[in-house]
């Protein structure tokens, strides 16, 4: 099979790769880029495990394909944190105990970067909705809920100073 060159920025980085047209984005990110902080967990878009942030939008890169991401721009959990400190999600889900296992939490805290980015205000319901889409079977939810609540306050507080 024929391979097709992908080009693309993740966190932030030109990538150029060659890939097998079928190649799923998950195999992409671990095995061409050795970013593994996304995680394979159901493969088929039920757990968001694998979550990453494509152009401005939550993925489930266990059933998207590389090829799709030609020309986009990706955040994965490894592009969150700058400079080594710490993005407020990340801050967020260590300080409010949003983790227990850490098996779903890169997948969360991509996705709650994403929900933030899009509602930098939710109520408990809108994060409960917007959360949905990944599945944590240690925590009970509350204490990610109270993570991206944690992180919405401290991105405010931000944007507040730098407006200042």
């Amino acid at each position: 099979m024929s391979k097709t060159i992908v080009n693309l920025k993740i966190n932030g980085k030109a990538v150029e790769k060659a890939v097998e047209p079928r190649m799923l984005l998950i195999h992409f990110l671990r095995e061409e880029c050795n970013l593994t902080g996304p995680h394979i967990g159901c493969e088929t878009t039920h757990c968001g495990a694998c979550t990453v942030d494509v152009d401005g939008r939550s993925v489930k890169s266990c059933t998207h394909l590389a090829v799709q991401c030609e020309g986009s721009e990706l955040v994965t959990v490894e592009g969150l944190a700058q400079g080594g400190v710490l993005h407020a999600v990340q801050e967020g889900f260590y300080r409010e105990h949003g983790l227990q296992c850490g098996f779903c939490t890169p997948g969360m805290l991509t996705r709650a970067y994403r929900l933030l980015q899009d509602n930098p205000n939710p109520t408990d319901t809108e994060i409960r909705h917007g959360m949905a889409g990944n599945l944590c079977r240690c925590t009970g939810y509350q204490n990610i809920v109270k993570a991206v609540q944690y992180a919405a306050a401290k991105l405010q507080q931000k944007s507040e100073v730098e407006a200042a």
